[in-house]
């Protein structure tokens, strides 16, 4: 009984320890369903700082397909608070917040160097094309799907321009970049 009761004021005397007073910590926040982004706006708005890590990703709606900010963790943010001097009782109350992510009794700090590791994946894009002038490709889908051509140009963001040889011309051709893939 001894050793249990001296761990447990090991443990509180490291958590106080290591969380200074008045120094901001991460803490996570479980959002209501599909409400993460309303209450990432709550927040900042009653002056927390606030982070919602997204990625950008392409869904299909109607038909077509898009692209979409979509949540790294659905459904939960990391917002920066105090322990001793930021005031916690309006979390509770704010729209989309369900609850504030808690070991026991206590929320459990999250480390800054995950946070800063996050963002900087999430601020991470890729600078480089995935296909270079004159590389083979295979057109994976349409009505083309299965014949080679030969990558020509990015028009936008979710388009690209191939070369594709038909009756012995070759022939400009717009086609979504995803139903291309590099040529095996």
């Amino acid at each position: 009984m001894t050793t249990q009761a001296s761990t447990s004021d090991e443990q509180q005397a490291s958590q106080t320890s290591t969380s200074a007073p008045g120094k901001p910590r991460w803490y996570l926040v479980q959002a209501r369903p599909n409400q993460a982004g309303r209450a990432e706006e709550n927040l900042m708005r009653q002056g927390y700082t606030t982070f919602l890590p997204r990625y950008s990703t392409h869904r299909i709606r109607c038909g077509r397909r898009v692209k979409v900010e979509a949540e790294l963790f659905p459904n939960y943010l990391f917002i920066r608070l105090s322990r001793w001097s930021d005031n916690w009782y309006p979390l509770r109350s704010t729209r989309g917040v369900s609850r504030l992510v808690t070991f026991g009794a206590d929320p459990l700090p999250v480390p800054d160097r995950l946070i800063e590791a996050i963002q900087a994946r999430v601020a991470e894009q890729p600078i480089e094309p995935a296909f270079k002038p004159g590389e083979r490709v295979e057109l994976v889908d349409g009505p083309f799907a299965g014949l080679n051509a030969i990558f020509a140009a990015q028009r936008d963001e979710e388009r690209v321009v191939l070369l594709i040889e038909l009756l012995h011309r070759q022939h400009r051709v717009t086609t979504p970049v995803a139903s291309i893939r590099k040529s095996l």
